[in-house]
């Protein structure tokens, strides 16, 4: 799929938090924090590459189905599902969680809402959304695309592009800006482990923050000057 799969900075990429990482977005101007969709059940925790699939309302001349895609899944891979933020019905439930989890899929998150919310606990698979509700979404959704871009909100998600969630949420970094990004969010990291070393060696806070300039680690370069 992506071939930052491969790259030797994943491994401490996998170290950084949302924050962290959103705050590197923010350095960048870019987008990539996903609102209202949180973690619902399972670890919270995911790290790995979009796959992304889009629902659309039911063709009642030509019907589809809410798909197979996982057949079609590797193991790292982040299930995004896109359905247009729809509360009345899901596109995601038990026996997918199981499969998933089996597979070594790295997580599901869902513009929309999710079931079985037990079967995913028990499967100790992640699993993120608006929210969940029992209702399917058979006969009323089905598959209109696969590997093409879709929206988590605002925030667009094209096939390949990094996935990263905890307890706080969701941060989308499209493939391209990666490398920079994570580079960025580790710096972050030092710099606020810096500050928290001297206070509690007994430096003031406010001292502490300026001297690491706390207060514009998340500006551009060009924000600052």
């Amino acid at each position: 799929m992506s071939s930052i799969r491969d790259s030797a900075w994943l491994k401490d990429a996998q170290k950084l938090s949302t924050a962290e990482i959103s705050d590197a977005l923010d350095y960048f101007k870019l987008p990539g924090s996903v609102f209202g969709i949180k973690s619902i059940a399972g670890p919270k925790k995911i790290f790995g590459f979009a796959f992304t699939m889009r629902f659309v309302p039911i063709d009642k001349n030509n019907p589809g189905t809410v798909g197979d895609f996982i057949d079609d899944m590797q193991a790292g891979d982040v299930a995004v599902l896109d359905n247009g933020g729809r509360l009345d019905c899901t596109v995601w439930g038990g026996i997918l969680s199981q499969i998933a989890a089996h597979r070594k899929i790295a997580g599901t998150v869902i513009h929309g809402v999710c079931r079985d919310t037990a079967e995913a606990d028990s499967a100790n698979y992640p699993l993120y959304a608006s929210g969940y509700f029992m209702r399917t979404g058979k006969d009323r959704v089905q598959i209109q695309s696969y590997g093409e871009v879709v929206s988590l909100g605002d925030v667009r998600v094209a096939q390949g592009d990094l996935i990263v969630a905890d307890q706080d949420g969701v941060v989308v970094v499209a493939a391209a800006n990666a490398k920079a990004v994570v580079e960025r969010a580790l710096k972050t990291r030092e710099m606020e482990e810096k500050i928290i070393e001297a206070a509690l060696a007994g430096e003031k806070l406010s001292e502490a923050r300026k001297k690491y300039g706390y207060h514009v680690l998340q500006r551009s370069p060009e924000q600052i000057n």
